[in-house]
């Protein structure tokens, strides 16, 4: 997938990129060690390449995590979270069994989420595009 145009499907051309963005429960600074940060890193790669996602950019703090992806167009951004999110819960508490005693009850992220769409074209140029593509039409039927 390009991070700059519209990528292909069979039937479609789309381009579906999510900034998402969510916390450790309770805010604990569980991934402050590098060696957790790397794991946690690895892990989101490894979950994103399953998926079919492409990161385009990954921040991750000792308490939360930003990342700007790229998904096929079946993919929403409340399944791109579910995926990364509930996938890197189940994956950190295998590789690292330790954070089960901060976490008995396994809930590693809290509920709470941010989630935004993001494009290479901003929303004045697509609605000045729309408005644009009705008055042609309008024109064209008229003559």
């Amino acid at each position: 997938m390009n991070r700059d145009v519209l990528n292909s499907y069979p039937h479609a051309k789309a381009q579906c990129v999510y900034h998402l963005q969510w916390c450790t429960k309770y805010r604990y600074n569980m991934l402050r060690k590098d060696k957790y940060k790397k794991m946690y890193e690895e892990i989101l790669r490894e979950i994103a390449k399953r998926h079919e996602m492409l990161i385009l950019s990954l921040a991750i703090q000792p308490e939360h995590t930003h990342i700007v992806v790229s998904t096929r167009p079946c993919i929403s951004q409340s399944k791109a979270l579910q995926l990364l999110k509930g996938g890197s819960s189940y994956e950190l508490f295998k590789r690292q069994p330790l954070f089960r005693k901060r976490y008995p009850k396994g809930h590693f992220w809290s509920p709470g989420k941010f989630a935004r769409t993001v494009g290479n074209v901003d929303l004045e140029t697509t609605i000045d595009y729309v408005e644009k593509q009705a008055n042609q039409t309008m024109l064209s039927n008229f003559f």
